[in-house]
């Protein structure tokens, strides 16, 4: 009995194929709907998920529970006009109003002693330099900084070794280079034990960095550079012997130093010891807010209430945009379930109007000895083949098109197995499920009337 229904079924399908071949242009007009629903799922999937992995790598490279403190100019840098017309304040106490030392090694210092939510704080000093080694040369950033910016951005050492306590504390002629910087640099050769110029000094290279994923969307939102091409030496290496050691200041005894000093000139304004960025990493999520509003508080008063600097918290700002571009998907998603949708209901409008087409040929059918669930299974194949073949394309559709999109638009994109299985299983729900009407309709017909119809 299943080999008898087999073989019915393996006509009715065959029955079914022919009458697509029969109207070709007609079939794949009805499956254009299936087609560019599918593509549009799979391609929205694929941007979704690129989305979603590009949130994660943003989140591993900026680390967690990371809050980033950076300087900025503000309107009372300038002599105040206020300050210098008021003839009761004392000279000393307005200059000290519209004074600020700018972020400085003291306000690190500070942060770490005082809040007892702060696990490591890591200060940065950017500076362009022109690098040479032999023949090749170019422009690149020396950064100072301590074995805390390592662990806090996520940047583990892949080639040598970090800088150890005595390279931090003496200031010694060392540098870890970037995985860009070493290929760039030392073409087919070691880059750890060789002496780099940069700028003026020669330094060693005792480490190479792990290569990270730094695309230009992730330095545009996050604001970092692309650490890849970066040249790093400790703090105090870059400040002895590339911001005028002679008018350094250290202060080795409780670890803390303004990096502050005159410039020779009285020029109370001097900011040659400002910080380029502190980040400062906190012990657990729930803390972050907080310790964020109490180093606002913090700083503000340490800068004698003149706000030139700027609090942000990656963490907050990747789930911002996180929740931006879930509504996106969303809302795309809908476009495409629709797109699925309309094709559906053009595949039942076809299919009825293929069955008053074929009214004779289902008299004849019925009367040779075809049964109802015959004609049921020839019309929901033709339903369920034009989606299927919908499906086919549309998934070579959405595949091409986020590909596409990848190269093109520069917007990752991860196409998985799972969309495409997922729209292969939509396409054929929504044959069958749209194309039950019209074999029903068909099925239903009086053989007698049929027969009779022109």
């Amino acid at each position: 009995m299943f080999k008898f229904w087999g073989t019915r079924n393996l006509n009715n399908l065959a029955i079914a194929f022919e009458s697509l071949v029969a109207n070709r242009l007609r079939s794949f007009l009805t499956a254009l709907g299936i087609i560019f629903g599918v593509g549009a799922v799979i391609a929205m999937l694929a941007i979704g998920n690129g989305a979603q992995q590009e949130i994660l790598d943003q989140m591993k490279l900026v680390g967690v529970n990371n809050i980033v403190i950076k300087p900025k100019s503000t309107d009372k840098d300038k002599p105040s006009s206020q300050a210098s017309t008021d003839a009761n304040a004392p000279k000393e106490e307005a200059t000290k109003k519209k004074f600020s030392k700018g972020l400085t090694m003291a306000d690190a210092a500070n942060i770490q002693a005082t809040l007892p939510t702060v696990e490591n704080v890591s200060p940065e000093v950017v500076m362009d330099q022109d690098v040479l080694y032999k023949s090749r040369s170019g422009n690149l950033k020396l950064v100072g900084v301590d074995t805390n910016f390592f662990h806090l951005n996520n940047i583990p050492v892949d080639q040598g070794t970090q800088f150890n306590p005595t390279q931090l504390l003496n200031g010694e002629a060392v540098c870890i280079l970037g995985s860009g910087v070493a290929k760039k640099f030392f073409v087919g050769e070691a880059a750890v034990g060789k002496l780099i110029k940069v700028g003026p000094q020669w330094l060693k290279v005792i480490g190479v960095t792990e290569e990270k994923n730094i695309n230009s969307s992730m330095q545009s939102n996050l604001g970092i550079r692309d650490y890849n091409m970066d040249i790093y030496t400790p703090i105090r290496s870059l400040y002895i012997r590339y911001k005028n050691p002679a008018k350094q200041t250290f202060t080795v005894e409780t670890g803390e130093s303004g990096w502050w000093m005159d410039d020779g000139n009285n020029n109370a304004n001097s900011k040659a010891g400002e910080l380029d960025q502190l980040i400062v990493k906190i012990d657990r999520a729930e803390n972050v807010s907080e310790a964020a509003e109490v180093i606002t508080r913090m700083l503000k008063r340490r800068h004698n209430d003149l706000l030139d600097f700027e609090v942000t918290i990656p963490e907050q700002l990747l789930k911002q945009q996180q929740k931006t571009k879930d509504v996106f998907n969303i809302v795309l998603s809908a476009i495409a379930g629709i797109s699925l949708l309309v094709g559906g209901i053009g595949i039942m409008n076809i299919m009825l109007a293929s069955v008053l087409e074929r009214t004779r040929e289902i008299g004849i059918r019925m009367a040779i000895g075809a049964q109802k669930r015959d004609i049921i299974m020839q019309f929901l194949f033709e339903a369920v083949l034009i989606s299927l073949t919908g499906g086919i394309i549309g998934i070579i559709l959405g595949v091409v098109g986020a590909y596409f999109v990848d190269k093109v638009a520069d917007i990752n994109t991860i196409i998985s197995g799972l969309s495409i299985f997922l729209s292969f299983v939509l396409a054929s729900a929504v044959g069958v499920i749209f194309g039950i009407s019209p074999a029903k309709k068909a099925a239903n017909q009086n053989p007698i009337e049929c027969l009779r119809h022109a």
